[in-house]
């Protein structure tokens, strides 16, 4: 019983960066309808600018958060400025494309000022380790699954209450008629990449504070995609619960049935979900008329 709980929990935490990254797909898709292939290594990139900026001892934690947060929704917003709007009315694959060679440009520099070789990360939060009953964990992991359940409060909430969020939510079901709505289109864009580069950095810093910093924790970014598929493209916090099934569906077979079974039983598990459910467990039907 022990053993299943730990292999649970272990689950979950990996799961919460893959629900992290999840909706950093998600919000992107919802407002734009494009997928950003990017969201790993601007998650990559937030890592490392705030490995340097944890250098710093008078910074704390909470400084931590509080300056690495606001660069990582700068650099989306200069993503989107830059690379994405002047894309609009381009064929969906154009745009696309543009994500993967961004993110081989930022992969590329990421490597050539901080190089390959892994960094140790400080710990912020302390190493010691906090037992819950026959529970184990680390601060960062505690931080890992307690942020993400926040910002899936907080993106509820945005979605269902504030101006914005509704007209992200129109913007996503009909572009032209939310223009004709009065609704600024390009504005709900760069918000949405900067809410993109904001989940990919906290995915980031959470990664950091329970493993190493390097280069490949870029992979991420695609590990993290299936939880998206399965969640709904169109589905912040769905996103998110997906994030948690993958990694504890991962984490239960590698456990019982083989590691080497542990890196197909995501797919496996989406597989199978979306022969019943096309769109996601929370993705949202589209009906065209002919």
């Amino acid at each position: 019983m022990n053993y299943f709980l730990n292999l649970l929990m272990s689950g979950l935490v990996i799961g919460s960066l893959y629900g992290l990254i999840a909706m950093g797909f998600a919000i992107v898709y919802r407002a734009t309808g494009m997928v950003n292939f990017a969201v790993g290594e601007v998650m990559m990139l937030t890592a490392y600018i705030s490995y340097n900026l944890a250098q710093v001892p008078a910074l704390g934690f909470a400084g931590l958060l509080l300056t690495t947060l606001p660069i990582a929704m700068l650099l989306g917003l200069l993503v989107e400025r830059v690379f994405i709007r002047p894309m609009l009315g381009e064929p969906m694959f154009s745009r696309v494309m543009v994500t993967i060679g961004l993110a081989v440009v930022i992969r590329s520099t990421v490597i050539l000022i901080w190089g390959v070789e892994p960094k140790p990360y400080p710990r912020p939060l302390g190493d010691e380790v906090i037992r819950f009953g026959e529970l184990a964990l680390y601060p960062g992991q505690i931080f890992s699954l307690l942020i993400l359940a926040l910002l899936c409060l907080l993106m509820w909430a945005f979605f269902r209450h504030s101006r914005v969020g509704i007209a992200m939510r129109a913007t996503s079901n009909n572009e032209t008629t939310a223009l004709l709505m009065g609704i600024n289109v390009k504005r709900i864009s760069g918000i949405a990449w900067a809410l993109s580069s904001l989940f990919a950095a906290v995915a980031g810093l959470s990664f950091c504070l329970m493993f190493a910093l390097e280069p490949e924790i870029s992979q991420m970014g695609l590990r993290g995609f299936p939880a998206t598929i399965l969640g709904g493209l169109d589905s912040v916090v769905g996103g998110a619960f997906g994030g948690l099934v993958i990694g504890v569906v991962e984490n239960l077979a590698g456990g019982y049935l083989g590691r080497g079974l542990k890196e197909i039983a995501g797919f496996v598990l989406i597989v199978v979900v979306l022969m019943v459910k096309p769109y996601g467990l929370f993705g949202q039907r589209e009906i065209e008329r002919v």
